[in-house]
C-alpha cells in the first residue's frame, strides 16, 4: 500500500482514484468525535465533600453553583479511572475552569486551559468552515456532486461520487462507511503517514451505509473526503487553509494543524492515555497526524477553542446566509447535525451549538451559544471503570452555570 507524507493529488482535480489497501485488520470499536453515552447521574450532582481545585475565575466567584456541579464532574472522571480532566468557560461574568487530577501520570500538574490537547473531530467545525468559505466565494457549490472537483474517488462497491453532494459530506448523510475502526485495529497503523485516498479506499472496501440522502451515519471518511476537496479547489495543504483562513486570523496562537510526520504535540501538553484490548495503559500523546487527517488532526487548548467557536457562531467567519446554512440540521444520534456541527439542548433551556471530538487518548466537547457563553471539556484518557465520560453533559453544565 502506498502512504506518502502529502497527498499526491493537492491541486490536481483531474485525478482518477482508485485501489483498495491490502491487510486490513479486524475492526474494533473506536471513532473520531462520535457521541458518547453518558456517565451517570452521579457526575451530574454536587458533593460537598469533593475538593475544588478551580482557576482563572474572573470575576465570577468560584464557589457559585455552576462551577461546583462542573467540579463535581470532573472530579467523577477521574473518581471513574481517568488520569485528568478539565473544564474551561466563558459567560457574561468572566472565564473560569475547574479541573481533577493530571495532565501527566507521575505528576501533579493538572490540565490547564492554555495546555495543548488532540481535539479531534472538534477539527470538522474548522473544515466545514473553510468548505463553506469557498462556497461564499463561488469555488464550492453545496449541492455539487463531489465528482465534479474528485473525480474517480468515490466510486465502486456501490459507491458513485456523481450522486453524493458537498452538503451530504458536510452532515453525514452521503452514506460512506467510516474507515477508522480498521485502520485503528492496527497498532502499527500510526507509524507512518498515510495519503488520504489510501484511507478514503479503506472506507469505500465496505458497501455504502445508505443511499446517499435517505439516512444518517458519522463518518469520519467524509471528512477526509472533504479536505481532499479543499486541497483540489485550492491547490494548497487542507492544514494552510485552515491555518490562514482561521487560525492566525482568530490569532489561536496554540492551535495547529499538524504536519504528516509531526507526532508530537508542541509546546505545553497534557499527555492522553488509552488501553488498547489485551494491552495496559499506554501514553498515546503522540500520533500519526495523517491518519485522523482533515477528520481530526487538529491540535489546540480550551482557550483556543472556546474562542473560534463564539467567532463563528457570531457572525465573524461566516456571511449570514452561509451560517444559516451551517445551522440548518437533520436528526442523528441524539442531537441534530448541521453542516459540520451539532444543535445542542441545554439542561437550562435553549440550545448550544458544538462538537465533540473522541480518539485514543483524549475525549473533548466544545461549544457555544449565540449569546457568546462558551466552554470546553477535555478528559486525557478514558475511564477504567467501564463508564464514558460524558463530556456533552459537562458541557451543558457548564453552559448553565
Amino acid at each position: 500500500m502506498t502512504r506518502s507524507g502529502r497527498p499526491s493529488s493537492v491541486g490536481r482535480p483531474e485525478r482518477a482514484y482508485g485501489g483498495l489497501p491490502d491487510g486490513r485488520a479486524s475492526r474494533v470499536s473506536v471513532a473520531f468525535g462520535r457521541m458518547t453515552s453518558s456517565v451517570g447521574a452521579r457526575f451530574l450532582a454536587g458533593s460537598a465533600a469533593l475538593a475544588v481545585g478551580v482557576c482563572c475565575v474572573t470575576p465570577a466567584s468560584a464557589s457559585t453553583h455552576g462551577h461546583a456541579a462542573a467540579q463535581a464532574i470532573v472530579d467523577g472522571f477521574t473518581s471513574a479511572g481517568a488520569p485528568g480532566a478539565m473544564v474551561y468557560a466563558q459567560d457574561r461574568r468572566g472565564r473560569w475552569s475547574v479541573h481533577s487530577g493530571t495532565a501527566e501520570l507521575g505528576t501533579d500538574r493538572p490540565i490547564r486551559p492554555d495546555d495543548r490537547v488532540r481535539v479531534a473531530s472538534n477539527t470538522k467545525m474548522f473544515v466545514a468552515t473553510v468548505v463553506l468559505r469557498l462556497v461564499g466565494e463561488g469555488r464550492v457549490a453545496l449541492d455539487a456532486p463531489i465528482a465534479d472537483y474528485l473525480p474517480g474517488l468515490v466510486r465502486g462497491n456501490g459507491y458513485d461520487g456523481a450522486r453524493i453532494t458537498v452538503r451530504q459530506l458536510l452532515r453525514h448523510t452521503s452514506g460512506l462507511a467510516d474507515y477508522v475502526e480498521d485502520v485503528l485495529s492496527d497498532p502499527t497503523s500510526g507509524d507512518h503517514p498515510w495519503r488520504p485516498e489510501d484511507l478514503v479506499a479503506v472506507g469505500l472496501s465496505h458497501p455504502p451505509l445508505f443511499a446517499p440522502d435517505t439516512g444518517w451515519a458519522y463518518s469520519n471518511t467524509n471528512y477526509i473526503v472533504l479536505g481532499m476537496l479543499v486541497e483540489a479547489v485550492t491547490g494548497r495543504f487542507v492544514g494552510t487553509e485552515i491555518t490562514d483562513r482561521l487560525i492566525r486570523p482568530l490569532g489561536l496562537s496554540r492551535t495547529s494543524y499538524p504536519a504528516p510526520g509531526d507526532k508530537a504535540i508542541p509546546g505545553r501538553h497534557a499527555h492522553g492515555y488509552y488501553a488498547f484490548p489485551g494491552r495496559p495503559v499506554t501514553d498515546v500523546t503522540e500520533l500519526e497526524p495523517s491518519l485522523p487527517g482533515a477528520a481530526a488532526a487538529l491540535v489546540s487548548t480550551g482557550e483556543d477553542m472556546t474562542r473560534f467557536v463564539r467567532a463563528l457562531l457570531s457572525g465573524g467567519l461566516l456571511r449570514p446566509d452561509l451560517l444559516a446554512e451551517l445551522r440548518m440540521t437533520v436528526p442523528a444520534d441524539g442531537t441534530d447535525y448541521g453542516l459540520g456541527i451539532r444543535e445542542i439542548p441545554l439542561p437550562c433551556g435553549g440550545v448550544a451549538w458544538g462538537h465533540a471530538g473522541d480518539m485514543p487518548g483524549f475525549d473533548s466537547f466544545t461549544a457555544a451559544t449565540r449569546d457568546g457563553r462558551s466552554a470546553f471539556v477535555v478528559v486525557n484518557g478514558h475511564l477504567t471503570d467501564g463508564s464514558t465520560a460524558d463530556v456533552r453533559g459537562a458541557v451543558g453544565t457548564a453552559l448553565c452555570s
